[in-house]
């Protein structure tokens, strides 16, 4: 019997990540919202210095304390260990705080970023690297995506050369999450222009101090006003590099950005399923509670269309992203088939997003369309999940060559499954019972 019940022993600590994020990190979240508006028209910020500070690491000692810091790592990591199907349990909940992946020490890029000194990096880069960022220590920066080319790696420009016993380093990168504020950067170059493309592009590790990094801006989201963000366009002027900046082997950087990504795309996909929940939560609050032509929302059947079209999408999307993360834990490897589902529910989370979003939002009225709900702000990510870690075109290719590969052409005019064929073959099969059959009659 298939058992979708959690053991009771990771229940109660997904019991306990709920009441944390309700009664801790969604009060603050609000905060964060006033003390940004307090800093959007001049005034000073309501949560700055020391105090903020400390009463982050308090939170973040009770998350220690409950065994679940560092979710997504391994216990040789310091983490729990969950696999990918607690991960996606776990990150579903979290996607309801923005704050819940600092305090829990799943924030991104950092944890991808983590996991690639772990499984590439040399005894000395993890020694300095690794251990100050899983403690929460500084930012770090992927600095991958250029600006002409997209995640596109055929497209890449920025290029790395020998030069003495070290490395010069010479581009330009874009959209490079927190890389003005970050301590280190980890960037994709081009090592090798004329190698097959899965061996063209190295992975360094570059210092933020390093001389040559030049921020030409930062660049918001949707809805940010124009001038600021936290997504860095950045110029690096050859930049000069020693040996060591190199993580993992030379030629290795697409293979390692893979394996970074592909976990991270699940989930994504399953805090897509968290924040669709969320605002179908919102919406039946609503129709519960609003009146017009006499009589309440929730009686209208047009009403009830849209939360039952939203109640079932998101039901069949986050049986397709725990799926998906059951086939990385049976696999324990990112085979063909594990990314075929990853590719899938990557696809399917901004239209998940895109149709629940505008139903709820839509049910509240001029409610909805303003900035006083999150809904807005749910919506404005919509786009963005159509394109990190991949736009949803190269992940619907996947999808359908990896499914092709378990068909074959027909080597006949018609298809194999084409009727006169069909009942031919299977006169063929029976002649002897037909012959029987008419000879009785």
């Amino acid at each position: 019997m298939i058992d979708f019940d959690p053991e009771p022993e990771f229940q109660a600590q997904l019991d306990w990540a709920k009441a944390f994020c309700e009664q801790e990190l969604m009060p603050l979240n609000y905060l964060l919202l006033a003390d940004r508006e307090e800093k959007r028209v001049g005034k000073p910020g309501l949560l700055e210095g020391a105090k903020f500070k400390r009463h982050i690491r308090g939170l973040q000692e009770q998350v220690k304390g409950q065994g679940l810091w560092g979710l997504h790592l391994g216990p040789e990591l310091g983490g729990p260990g969950l696999g990918q199907v607690k991960l996606c349990l776990m990150n579903e909940i979290l996607s309801q705080a923005s704050t819940a992946p600092t305090v829990f020490g799943t924030r991104a890029p950092d944890t991808g970023n983590a996991e690639l000194i772990a499984h590439l990096g040399t005894a000395e880069q993890k020694k300095r690297w690794l251990e100050p960022i899983m403690n929460d220590e500084f930012r770090t920066c992927y600095s991958m995506t250029e600006p002409h080319a997209g995640s596109d790696p055929g497209m890449f420009r920025t290029r790395a050369w020998r030069d003495g016993d070290g490395w010069v380093l010479d581009g330009y990168k874009w959209f490079s999450s927190y890389g003005d504020e970050a301590k280190l950067l980890i960037v994709m170059a081009i090592t090798n222009p004329d190698a097959p493309l899965v061996d063209r592009a190295s992975m360094f590790l570059v210092p933020r101090e390093t001389r040559g990094i030049e921020i030409i801006r930062n660049v918001g989201q949707l809805g940010e006003p124009l001038g600021t963000g936290d997504h860095s366009y950045i110029h690096y002027n050859q930049v000069r590099l020693p040996a060591d900046a190199l993580l993992g082997r030379e030629g290795q950087g697409f293979a390692g950005s893979q394996t970074r990504l592909s976990g991270g795309r699940i989930h994504h996909a399953m805090r897509a399923v968290g924040q669709a929940q969320k605002a179908l939560d919102m919406a039946c609050e609503r129709v519960l509670s609003r009146e017009t032509k006499g009589s309440l929302l929730s009686d209208k059947q047009m009403v009830q269309e849209s939360i039952a079209d939203s109640y079932i999408q998101i039901r069949q999307f986050r049986l397709h992203v725990l799926y998906a993360a059951w086939l990385i834990d049976k696999h324990q490897s990112y085979n063909r088939e594990v990314r075929r589902e990853i590719a899938a529910v990557k696809v399917s989370a901004p239209k998940v997003l895109l149709d629940v979003v505008y139903r709820c939002l839509h049910l509240h009225g001029s409610l909805g369309a303003s900035n006083e709900t999150e809904l807005g702000q749910m919506w404005m990510n919509v786009p963005w999940m159509g394109i990190v870690d991949g736009p949803t075109e190269v992940h619907k290719v996947t999808v359908a060559q990896q499914t092709l590969r378990h068909y074959a052409a027909s080597d006949d005019l018609f298809p194999s499954y084409h009727l006169p064929k069909k009942i031919a073959d299977a006169r063929a099969r029976f002649a002897e019972l037909l012959e029987h059959e008419v000879g009785a009659i």
